[in-house]
């Protein structure tokens, strides 16, 4: 987020998201959501976040694509399906239609994953409230976008406790299985507890207070960030003049 891309107003960051977004879903041509991926990737390269990029993406949205793929082309039924064994098969048409899908959750998944590795939610909830969007609307966006990490935070926490109480926590499936259920009890708490000391510390500070709020941190536009909302208005406008690919 140090870099010049990271600094980029969260708009305009938006804006890109979004215009790739709209790119995609008229696209028709796989070779478009791969130009599309590849963008994510340069934006990333520029944003010195390659390696956080590659390592989510692969961690999460690659092992979509894969089972989307192997289901398309060898488990659901088409016209033309040929049996290989017992349920599985072979299709032609599952396999182009697996390529275009895969394509299209590649191309958008990968620039909301760059979008979030380099807007903190800081930079978020200025912007928000620059807006003038509601007070409880923008904590609800902040407080949704935090709480996975949190909630990873927290389960690696009590997974290293467990851990140094003698549960075996790694291991075989079947290991990690029983090492995930009584997880669950301390998981769950502390997030109720936590909530509650969030209440509690939002309210000593005023946050239902009716007066108007002010901020010591605020964000504003460069003429950098007006060219590059020009620019993806320009590309959205010379995509669908020239008719979408």
């Amino acid at each position: 987020m140090d870099s010049m891309i990271g600094k980029w107003h969260p708009s305009t960051k938006l804006m890109i998201v979004l215009t790739v977004i709209i790119v995609s879903m008229f696209s028709t041509l796989p070779t478009v959501q791969y130009v599309l991926f590849g963008v994510a990737l340069v934006l990333s390269l520029f944003s010195g976040t390659l390696i956080n990029f590659l390592n989510t993406f692969f961690k999460s949205v690659f092992v979509i694509v894969l089972f989307i793929f192997l289901v398309q082309v060898f488990i659901v039924k088409n016209e033309d399906s040929q049996s290989l064994w017992w349920f599985i098969g072979y299709s032609q048409m599952g396999m182009e239609t697996s390529i275009g899908l895969s394509a299209r959750i590649v191309a958008i998944s990968s620039i909301i994953i760059w979008f979030f590795q380099v807007t903190s939610v800081k930079d978020i909830v200025s912007a928000l409230e620059k807006a003038r969007i509601p007070k409880k609307v923008t904590f609800v966006i902040a407080a949704t976008i935090q709480l996975i990490p949190q909630m990873s935070k927290l389960s690696q926490t009590i997974t290293d406790a467990q851990r140094a109480r003698g549960i075996e926590t790694q291991g075989s499936v079947f290991v990690r299985m029983k090492a995930f259920v009584p997880m669950m009890g301390p998981l769950v708490l502390t997030s109720i507890q936590q909530t509650d000391e969030r209440v509690l510390t939002l309210e000593a500070r005023g946050f239902s207070a009716p007066m108007k709020k002010t901020t010591y941190y605020s964000l504003k536009k460069t003429a950098a960030d007006y060219l590059i909302d020009l620019l993806c208005l320009a590309v959205l406008i010379v995509y669908f003049v020239g008719g979408p690919l």
